[in-house]
């Protein structure tokens, strides 16, 4: 295989499910530690928690330095949730600098929550490209990266500033891309522009976010399975709208009836999930196994 600087592109290129874990500690130790983690994807949760630049930066220092991975990758890929929603292009603008500030460390992508509108996506795509980049400009707005915050990161991807900042751009739109870009499509407004907004160039997976769908739709309690019938018709049109698109669907299923055998089972054959949030290295064993891996 391949060895891409980001490792949940190679993956999917490869047709081969990703298996993703959060880290809530942002230091230069942990981040050493998490070099060697199972799992594929690590996400940071910016969202709901302190909007930390600074431990981000030592996290990814610590997970050059403790690399390479057992299987030979440079380190793992590293995701970040913002503080803001993607609502409107307006609040897109505004705090495009939560995305420059993420990229800026190294990390390898950005998740973004409640995309709700079409131009919104639109200019989070911008958000995390440099404008000289062409591909998709005919549907897509300038990228607004701006150039001096490319030697961190050139040097955690152990590049050049040059070749960073050609390579940091949007896969799949950009086939030699190394960043990750993602979208919860998480309410009902999401659902209901599913279709068009998964179609925005630039995006590489997205999740239905069922906390968030549930409470939507008048439900604070319904983020774990068995679910109502509106939240299966809801996560249906979510991963029909992503099909259509070629993007990879991103879920977790934490249902204790079942073992780590139906949990991956269920995730890959029923759901659909090219990327799967699992508690622990167990389901990840099972499922490479079960990918011939």
């Amino acid at each position: 295989m391949n060895k891409r600087i980001n490792k949940v592109i190679d993956l999917l290129e490869n047709n081969q499910p990703v298996y993703s874990v959060s880290s809530n500690e942002l230091t230069y130790d942990a981040g050493k530690q998490m070099s060697q983690t199972w799992a594929d994807l690590i996400l940071i949760e910016f969202e709901h928690h302190a909007f930390d630049i600074v431990g981000l930066t030592q996290f990814m220092k610590g997970l050059k330095d403790g690399g390479p991975t057992p299987d030979g990758y440079l380190m793992p890929t590293v995701i970040s949730t913002l503080p803001s929603n993607c609502m409107t292009k307006e609040e897109m603008l505004f705090n495009a600098w939560q995305t420059r500030h993420v990229l800026s460390t190294g990390a390898h992508g950005v998740l973004q929550t409640h995309t709700r509108d079409v131009d919104a996506v639109k200019t989070f795509v911008a958000t995390a490209r440099y404008p000289y980049q062409k591909l998709g400009r005919e549907v897509l707005p300038e990228g607004l990266r701006g150039s001096g915050g490319q030697k961190q990161p050139s040097e955690i991807w152990g590049v050049t500033q040059r070749e960073y900042t050609d390579l940091a751009d949007p896969w799949p739109l950009n086939p030699k891309g190394e960043l990750l870009l993602g979208l919860k499509i998480e309410d009902r407004y999401c659902v209901e522009n599913a279709d068009k907004i998964a179609a925005v160039p630039g995006i590489g997976f997205a999740e239905w976010g069922p906390g968030d769908m549930g409470m939507s739709y008048g439900d604070p309690d319904a983020h774990d399975p068995p679910y109502p019938d509106y939240m299966n018709q809801a996560r249906e049109k979510v991963k029909t709208a992503l099909d259509k698109s070629n993007v990879a669907f991103y879920s977790s299923w934490n249902d204790k009836s079942l073992s780590i055998k139906e949990t991956v089972d269920h995730l890959i054959d029923n759901v659909g999930a090219k990327i799967l949030g699992i508690p622990g290295k167990d389901y990840a064993d099972y499922g490479r196994k079960k990918s011939n891996l």
